[in-house]
């Protein structure tokens, strides 16, 4: 009975999403998505099926670590979507490109017809992270996008080689 449940379940653990340990052992350290601008990341695709995208540590790493940024994450324990720097310029992985879009306001950032807006919110997740609404304006777009997700900053001074 036992040697039925195990070739039962045998492939059920193929998770190939970003952080599964299994396959972080197994498969070679991913490459970072290329940096574009939104014109240039955005060009001839249909926004209808564009939506943010969870970042690899690979990611991250092109954009220059997690030291002195925040991150804006779906779960509290998961990768982000968007990157930011405290008062500076921000990040978001749409269509397997990353785009760098320019500070354009408290919250707002912007490139080429392309906004990304976040409401920080009164309320916290279980792990302490403050919860987030992340506002994306695609170009050409009839809708925006919402969603509710977790904001995270690191400091700059603290733990820069944990980090990132």
């Amino acid at each position: 009975m036992a040697a039925l449940v195990a070739v039962t379940f045998a492939g059920c653990n193929e998770n190939t999403a970003i952080g599964n340990d299994r396959e972080s052992r197994l498969d070679p350290v991913p490459s970072p998505a290329p940096v574009l601008g939104a014109a240039d990341a955005l060009e001839n695709v249909a926004t209808a099926i564009v939506r943010p995208e969870t970042m690899s540590d690979a990611d991250i790493r092109a954009l220059g670590g997690k030291a002195g940024r925040c991150a804006v994450k779906m779960t509290e324990a998961g990768f982000p979507s968007f990157v930011y720097q405290r008062g500076g310029d921000g990040a978001i992985k749409l269509n397997g490109k990353l785009i760098s879009l320019k500070r354009s306001g408290d919250h707002r950032y912007q490139d080429g017809g392309l906004s990304v807006a976040l409401r920080p919110l009164d309320s916290a997740g279980y792990a302490g992270l403050q919860e987030v609404d992340m506002i994306v304006t695609l170009p050409g777009a009839k809708d925006e996008l919402g969603y509710r997700g977790y904001n995270e900053c690191r400091q700059r001074d603290v733990g820069a080689a944990q980090n990132g």
